[in-house]
């Protein structure tokens, strides 16, 4: 695709657009603007494939290699959103990976309220309580979008689901489900109840091992903090556990390990419904 030439080229790491691109990397600044920042070419494709909304997209055709890259500014050209020429170098300064693609974007940010969430009764979702690493939020992403999760719902304070490490880690999933966050315990309990979900927590130690029974039907499966399990307010609300043998000397299983095998005991048992 033919750029006009009479868009300028950024050349300076310094230029204002560029360094409030760069802020972007920080939570604080993703929240305050309302934007996140998203590289490789598969991740942008994806973004755009769910309709998630681009606002700047920064290019340095010189990266370019084969035709993927440009075919990806030519949708970008589609949607109406920005598209700003940059050097190589200033490139390098927005980019986290050792050898750029050529495009880096930023898109609005896709948060959703609860109620917008509308279930049948019979789907799965998926409670993860305080999570603190960005890689294992974007693995449970990844996994719930593979098993057909209708939602990940964040119980703050959480990582942020826009993190860069979560958004590589997610694959492009984070773009295919609601991540949805509060902070209100009792009432997302309620909420889950009145729509006929199940909670069944996961522990090490505590209810039917492989959650053997637990899963026909409409189930929020509820997971915890990597290093201090479910919290005491979050466990209160649960009555089912389902929990994993560890037959060796390990003495845990990692948080999106465990989520992962447990999302999948669910789809075996309803995989024939969908």
């Amino acid at each position: 695709m033919k750029i006009d030439s009479r868009i300028p080229t950024i050349v300076s790491a310094s230029n204002k657009r560029i360094v409030e691109a760069r802020k972007l990397r920080q939570r604080k600044h993703r929240q305050a603007e309302g934007l996140f920042l998203v590289e490789g070419l598969q991740l942008l494709h994806m973004a755009l494939d769910s309709g998630a909304v681009p606002y700047e997209v920064f290019f340095c055709q010189e990266q370019f290699i084969g035709a993927e890259a440009a075919t990806l500014l030519g949708r970008f050209r589609q949607t109406g959103a920005a598209l700003l020429s940059v050097s190589p170098r200033v490139m390098e300064t927005l980019s986290e990976r050792e050898e750029p693609q050529g495009i880096v974007a930023s898109f609005r940010l896709a948060e959703a309220p609860l109620a917008s969430l509308d279930l049948a009764g019979r789907e799965l979702v998926v409670i993860l309580d305080r999570l603190q690493d960005p890689g294992n939020l974007g693995t449970l992403i990844r996994t719930a979008d593979a098993v057909g999760a209708a939602a990940i719902i964040l119980i703050e304070p959480c990582v942020d689901p826009y993190d860069p490490k979560t958004v590589r880690g997610s694959m492009g999933s984070l773009f295919n489900l609601p991540v949805i966050s509060t902070k209100d315990v009792s009432a997302l309990f309620a909420w889950l109840k009145e729509r006929g979900l199940r909670p069944v927590g996961a522990d090490p130690h505590l209810g039917e091992t492989w959650g053997a029974g637990l899963w026909q039907g409409g189930v929020a499966l509820v997971l915890g903090n990597e290093a201090r399990g479910l919290s005491d307010d979050v466990a209160a609300q649960i009555n089912a556990w389902a929990k994993l043998p560890i037959v060796g000397r390990a003495e845990s299983l990692n948080v999106a390990v465990a989520g992962g095998v447990l999302m999948y005991a669910w789809l075996r048992e309803n995989l024939p419904s969908f």
